[in-house]
């Protein structure tokens, strides 16, 4: 028996052994461990490119042509949303979603040829960036080459094939408990590692997926090529244990929209770390950390063009995986998310006056990529005198602690941050004239939406620093 032929029999042992018959499925995820990320996965930043979007021409050689753009800005993986053919039928807009798939072996050729990819991908490559691309595993466009096996997809009492949600018109929703349907889906991603060398995916909708296909994918994956990146958009702790690296902190950006949209205290952001990550996930959980995406109107757009960055210097220095979203860069307003997903919106990569955009994130990315604590060091939030307002945390690894501290509101704020040997610390990184007080940390004032980045050394026998 082949791997892709075999049913996730471990998976179903140790589920059983942890769960016997008649006994209720455990909740305390802190008392399982998540799978380990590989080193490369944990110290990344993403950058997420939509294709069509990206230029005006829309494909894969305009990306290819900005390879060494991006590499000076820092980033370290390329993740590029759906690659394949977009379906015609029942599809939304004047386009359509990328994620109405019409065939997965296949590129749409508007973005270019399988050749145009593939020099894409050597090219990142060749660069030190790694390439991830968007598989859609849970529904397919209602033309997809794969409608000639109706047995792939889920179906109402009359045999009609149907949508995986009543709002998902454009997409047609596959069966996972047909093993053929698991099979075809598990060849298909290996073709792309073996034939592409993509590595890892970023994987649509995962919770709508069943947790034992991605685990049995993960194996199989794991044999072909170990050490490639899942990274499952979804905020399901089952699905950290197994199969995926990371995840999509979806509470964290909920409360952040809360924050700088709806006036909720910035102190909401600490609470979601601890009670909706921390305590509701496997330890060692992974989490991407996005302020914008293609599913959200530009972060630009709600929060403001000081917003959005002091949004960004959270996320870049927050435990996680930091993200970059296509344009983000350069204070790009294009629209996004539905219904502009449909459409053709090109970024528009000089904006008036947001000249410092690129500069401020080519800094935090060079931060990040040069202090160990930001990548995977531990992280302890510091209790400060406003906490309405502002954030301040720090992160610790075995040689060095990075503290952070946010100024969430559009007033100026004076601040005093609980910390031990505060005098100790230095300024890495700051936006605007904030300034420290005149001995130092622990008093610092912080513009509207300033924040301030400090660090130092500690010593082999150093301890943890943190509230007094």
């Amino acid at each position: 028996m082949t791997t892709r032929n075999r049913i996730a029999i471990p998976f179903l042992l140790a589920l059983l052994a942890a769960c016997p018959l008649g006994a209720a499925t455990p909740t305390d995820w802190t008392a399982v461990a998540a799978r380990e990320a590989p080193a490369w996965v944990r110290s990344a930043v993403i950058y997420e490119v939509f294709p069509r979007q990206f230029s005006q021409k829309g494909d894969f050689a305009s990306i290819t042509a900005r390879l060494d753009e991006l590499k000076a800005l820092g980033i370290d993986v390329l993740w590029l949303m759906p690659v394949h053919p977009i379906g015609h039928l029942r599809s939304k807009g004047s386009i359509g979603s990328p994620y109405a798939v019409r065939d997965y072996y296949a590129v749409n050729p508007d973005y270019g040829t399988k050749d145009d990819l593939h020099r894409l991908i050597d090219g990142s490559h060749a660069r030190g960036i790694r390439v991830i691309i968007d598989m859609v595993a849970n529904h397919t466009a209602w033309d997809s080459v794969m409608m000639s096996h109706p047995g792939y997809y889920k179906q109402d009492g009359a045999g009609h094939v149907i949508s995986p949600h009543p709002g998902w018109s454009d997409v047609a929703g596959l069966n996972y408990a047909n093993p053929e349907t698991r099979r075809y889906m598990i060849a298909m991603m290996e073709y792309w590692v073996r034939e592409f060398h993509v590595d890892g995916f970023r994987c649509d909708v995962a919770a709508e997926v069943p947790t034992d296909f991605w685990e049995e994918l993960r194996q199989d994956l794991d044999q072909l090529q170990p050490g490639l990146f899942l990274l499952a958009e979804s905020d399901n702790p089952e699905l950290l244990r197994k199969a995926f690296d990371a995840d999509y902190a979806w509470p964290m950006m909920s409360t952040l929209n809360r924050v700088l949209m709806e006036g909720a205290p910035a102190s909401e952001l600490r609470r979601t770390w601890e009670q909706k990550e921390r305590a509701a996930f496997p330890r060692g959980s992974l989490h991407m950390r996005c302020s914008d995406n293609h599913d959200e109107a530009r972060a630009i757009s709600r929060f403001g063009w000081n917003g959005a960055l002091a949004a960004s210097a959270m996320m870049m220095t927050l435990d996680g995986i930091p993200l970059v979203y296509n344009g983000m860069e350069v204070g790009d307003s294009t629209e996004s998310g539905d219904p502009a997903l449909f459409e053709k919106v090109p970024i528009l990569w000089q904006p008036k006056q947001r000249n410092s955009f690129r500069a401020t994130y080519t800094a935090l990315i060079a931060l990040r990529h040069k202090h160990p604590a930001l990548c995977g060091g531990s992280m302890v939030w510091l209790e400060n005198s406003a906490p309405e307002n502002v954030v301040s945390f720090l992160r610790r690894s075995e040689g060095e602690e990075v503290v952070t501290l946010v100024n969430f509101s559009n007033r100026p704020q004076a601040v005093s941050v609980q910390l031990e040997e505060a005098a100790k610390f230095s300024l890495l990184l700051k936006r605007g004239p904030s300034a420290v007080g005149k001995e130092g940390l622990p008093a610092a004032s912080l513009g509207a939406y300033e924040w301030l980045i400090f660090g130092r050394a500690l010593s082999p026998r150093a301890g943890t620093a943190g509230a007094k």
